[in-house]
C-alpha cells in the first residue's frame, strides 16, 4: 500500500496522523524511503519506512460509508468473553496490532463489558482507553465532529449493545427452557405410549390364558 503527502493514515496502537513527507534517509550508509507522519494525537513526528508498511499495519483513515457500520458493529450485542485473563490479554493485544478499526471496536466492546462487572487490571484499563481513543478520534476526523460528540455516541452505542446482549441471552435462554419441556413432553409421552402398549399385551395375554383354560375345560 502507498500513501501520498496530505494522506490521513492511521497507525496501529498510535491513532491518526497525516503523511507530511515522503523522504530519504541515510542510516549506516544505506539510504531508505521513510513516511513523515504528524500524529494528531500527540502532535509528534513518526517516521514508518516504505518498505514495512504492510509490516506495521499503516492504513488509510475509513471513510464515511464505513462510520455506519462501524456504529452497527458497536451496537449488535456480539462480545468476545474469554474468561482467562492471560488469553483474553493476548487475543486483545493482538487485535490492537493488527490496525483494523474493527479489531478494535472488538477490544473496545469486549473490556467495556467487562469493566461493568469487575475491575480491570491497569494493563487492561490502559488498552480500554486506548482502543476508546482510536475508535472516537478516527470517526471524529472522519464526520468531522468533535471529540466529545463522539464519545457520546460511541458510549450510547455500547449501551445499545449490552442491552441487546442481555435480550439475545434471554431469548436463548427462553428457548432452551421451551425445548426442555417439549423433550420432558415428549418423553413423557412415549412412556405412556409404552404403558399403555403393556397394558394393552397384558390383556390380550390374559385373555388368551382364560380362552385357553374354558377350551380345556370343555
Amino acid at each position: 500500500m502507498t500513501f501520498e503527502v496530505g494522506d490521513k493514515v492511521i497507525y496501529p496502537n498510535h491513532g491518526l496522523g497525516t503523511v507530511e513527507r515522503i523522504e530519504d534517509r541515510t542510516i549506516m550508509g544505506e539510504t531508505y524511503g521513510f513516511y513523515s507522519l504528524r500524529m494528531v494525537d500527540s502532535d509528534t513526528v513518526v517516521l514508518v519506512p516504505l518498505d514495512n508498511v504492510d509490516g506495521v499495519g499503516l492504513r488509510r483513515a475509513i471513510d464515511d460509508r464505513e462510520v455506519k457500520k462501524l456504529f452497527t458493529l458497536l451496537g449488535n450485542g456480539k462480545i468476545d468473553n474469554h474468561q482467562n485473563w492471560k488469553g483474553r490479554f493476548k487475543d486483545n493485544s493482538d487485535k490492537m496490532r493488527t490496525g483494523s478499526i474493527y479489531d478494535v471496536v472488538d477490544v473496545l466492546k469486549s473490556l467495556t463489558f467487562l469493566a461493568k462487572s469487575k475491575n480491570l487490571s491497569f494493563r487492561e484499563k490502559r488498552m480500554l482507553d486506548r482502543a476508546k481513543f482510536l475508535v472516537v478520534s478516527e470517526i471524529s476526523e472522519v464526520v468531522g465532529d468533535t471529540s466529545v460528540a463522539i464519545d457520546g455516541k460511541v458510549n450510547k452505542a455500547l449501551d445499545r449493545c449490552f442491552t441487546n446482549r442481555d435480550r439475545a441471552l434471554a431469548k436463548a435462554k427462553a428457548a432452551k427452557k421451551t425445548t426442555a419441556k417439549a423433550k420432558a413432553a415428549k418423553k413423557t409421552t412415549a412412556k405412556a405410549k409404552a404403558a399403555k402398549k403393556t397394558t394393552k399385551t397384558v390383556k390380550a395375554k390374559t385373555s388368551t390364558t382364560r380362552r385357553t383354560r374354558t377350551a380345556r375345560a370343555s
